[in-house]
């Protein structure tokens, strides 16, 4: 044993220090809290031994594990980004000469020399990519989550569940962090709670009525930058049409939005930067101000005057701007916010004329940066909104909350005292004691408010029997690379391997199959499937309706054509029913009655009685009513509140 491994060995034990050398790791992501993940994991020993002495099984949650499931033991690090000026502040794996380099092969290189045992393979990729799929998620004894977008750490969490391995989830805002265990049946998984949706705006709110500095930003980022230097952004997740605006308005912005494509047609002329000046904030604010009924509670916005506020400036407006752009923590006046708008434009407008397409807007990307920040203060300015310095409006364009590296640095170490636990876990009892779920294993927090315990812990909650993600049982479906698989081969296969009889199958494209849509039998399954990482859901439809069946879609080399189920044949529990909801007082609740009514199972016969007998004189009470042509009276349920519909 090395003389670094001593200290790991006697907190650990020698047997728990065995199981973190030979196992095996996905990090994804290399980030603020990946690079500490992965400085933390190479410092432990975790993936040190050499192959030949790989993991040789073990027990996980009571199931034998064989060898051929731990692969070469390692850690693997998969990252699409490359290396901002901006993360060195944080990310310590990195230093300025790794600018515009990958993160995940500069990580690999710098962690490496903490521990030259590990062995550590990057991906320069994107885990959404089709060769992560289920197969090589099974390779991997426990998977670490250090991402930054939603929609990642979805993927992640349910390719996880497909493959049946342990997941860590992690994130940060600002001082306070969490860390989440995950355990597809021991746990409730990512998706087991609902999460913010990102927030929108009503167009007419953006581009008419703005009243915070936020609205200004976005019309900036997400309106004016990509009419003028990419692709319409009339379906911005950031705009949004909704049923308070006004069609008639609504029909107007979209005129406004065809007249900034003329005036991009003047790109690299001299009088580019004036037009696109004066169509946004004379003219279209000109045709506001005419409205008079939409001013009769508020100011009216003032246009501004490009000639005006240009002669005001002793210097070239451009050279001007450029020099104004660097001071980015200094709130401009307007005539700074114009000289930096002629400035940005002219550097975006030789940008696209050098052969650059589309520009989008990037939080890192100066040139950008400064159009947006220019145009956003022009317009809170017109709108009588308080200006911002470019930092803080950058904070707002990017949706940026501060990253602080000691959250960071305390939320990666949680992790890892968590990789520790699900590790122990792989040794099954210790010493005949049974050790309780994923190890011990806890959701933890890191808590900035309280100044007597930051860190705190809960148990880790029990999975959502209605959670659409990880409550569905999990199986594979091999196709062959090349072949022409159809619908009908695999709703034969679900008929005869599942016992299926009335069921309809979904995938990313939507429904594709049920008793009442045949169409498609004759289809080859790769129109609908995205092949590498692609999932089917198949739904029970029947009286006695099984819990959704959820294929993962492997691709193999092979020679033979058509599908094959993983496992062969399986029996699906039925879906639970649910209990009809109580009310404060513990009495049942009860519901509109008809003739279709059936009570609800319960694990009180008693209390199922008297529901049963409650519905069943609702029933005839109905009945009666309807006989006396007196008007029937539903009970409705709302969210436990009892309301009479007369209607």
């Amino acid at each position: 044993m090395q003389r670094r491994d001593r200290g790991i060995a006697q907190s650990l034990g020698l047997p728990l220090t065995k199981c973190v050398k030979e196992s095996r790791v996905l990090l994804v992501g290399a980030g603020g809290i990946g690079c500490e993940v992965l400085k933390n994991l190479v410092c432990c020993g975790f993936g040190s031994l050499p192959s030949v002495y790989g993991a040789q099984g073990g027990v996980v949650d009571g199931t034998e594990q064989t060898a051929a499931s731990s692969n070469k033991p390692g850690i693997v690090v998969v990252d699409l980004d490359t290396i901002d000026l901006s993360n060195l502040n944080r990310q310590f794996l990195f230093r300025k000469k790794h600018i515009k380099k990958p993160k995940a092969f500069v990580a690999k290189e710098t962690a490496s020399q903490f521990n030259p045992s590990v062995n550590i393979d990057a991906h320069h990729a994107s885990i959404f990519d089709s060769q992560y799929n289920v197969d090589f998620f099974e390779t991997f004894d426990l998977v670490v989550n250090a991402l930054d977008n939603l929609a990642a750490r979805r993927h992640v969490n349910r390719m996880c569940l497909a493959a049946n391995v342990p997941l860590i989830e992690s994130g940060t805002t600002g001082f306070n962090g969490q860390v989440q265990a995950i355990k597809k049946g021991a746990t409730e998984c990512y998706d087991c709670n609902p999460k913010p949706v990102q927030k929108s705006f009503p167009i007419c709110t953006i581009r008419s009525t703005p009243s915070q500095s936020i609205h200004c930003i976005v019309w900036a980022k997400s309106y004016l930058l990509p009419e003028l230097f990419g692709t319409s952004e009339e379906e911005s997740a950031d705009v949004a049409v909704t049923e308070g605006d006004n069609a008639d308005e609504v029909a107007k912005l979209k005129e406004e939005a065809e007249a900034l494509k003329n005036v991009r047609r003047l790109m690299g002329k001299s009088e580019f930067a004036q037009e696109v000046f004066d169509k946004v904030f004379h003219d279209d604010i000109e045709r506001l101000r005419s409205m008079t009924e939409m001013w009769q509670s508020r100011r009216p916005p003032e246009s501004l005057s490009f000639d005006k506020l240009k002669a005001g400036l002793n210097a070239d407006i451009i050279k001007h701007g450029r020099t104004l752009a660097v001071q980015d923590q200094a709130v401009w006046s307007v005539q700074d916010d114009v000289a930096v708008f002629t400035y940005s434009l002219d550097t975006l407008s030789n940008r696209c004329l050098t052969g650059e397409k589309v520009i989008e807007f990037d939080k890192d990307d100066k040139d950008t940066l400064d159009f947006v920040a220019s145009a956003a203060n022009l317009r809170s300015h017109i709108f009588d909104i308080p200006l911002h310095s470019e930092w803080e409006i950058k904070q707002m364009a990017g949706n940026i909350i501060p990253a602080i590296a000691t959250s960071n640095a305390l939320t990666a170490s949680l992790c890892v005292m968590e990789a520790f636990k699900i590790m122990r876990s792989r040794l099954g009892s210790v010493g005949g004691k049974e050790e309780a779920t994923l190890g011990g294993a806890k959701m933890v927090f890191l808590n900035s408010r309280s100044t007597e315990r930051m860190i705190t812990t809960q148990n880790l909650a029990p999975p959502n029997p209605d959670c659409p993600v990880c409550s569905p049982v999990y199986a594979k479906l091999r196709l062959q690379d090349g072949g022409e698989a159809m619908l009908q081969e695999l709703v034969d296969v679900l008929r005869e391997k599942v016992g299926y009889e009335d069921f309809a199958i979904t995938t990313g494209a939507g429904i594709i199959y049920d008793p009442d849509l045949e169409d498609n039998l004759a289809k080859p399954l790769k129109d609908y499937v995205t092949q590498g990482n692609g999932f089917i859901t198949v739904s029970d439809e029947s009286d006695e309706a099984k819990v959704d069946l959820v294929l993962s879609t492997v691709v193999q080399i092979g020679d033979e054509a058509g599908l094959e189920l993983v496992p062969e044949s399986m029996e699906l529990p039925s879906k639970p029913k649910k209990a009809l909801p109580e009310e404060a007082n513990g009495h049942a609740a009860k519901v509109r009655a008809t003739p279709e009514t059936v009570a609800a199972p319960t694990t009180n016969p008693s209390a199922g009685a008297k529901r049963k007998r409650e519905a069943e004189e609702e029933v005839e009470s109905a009945k009666k009513r309807a006989k006396a042509g007196k008007p029937e009276v539903h009970v409705v349920e709302d969210d436990g509140a009892i309301l009479l519909d007369d209607d």
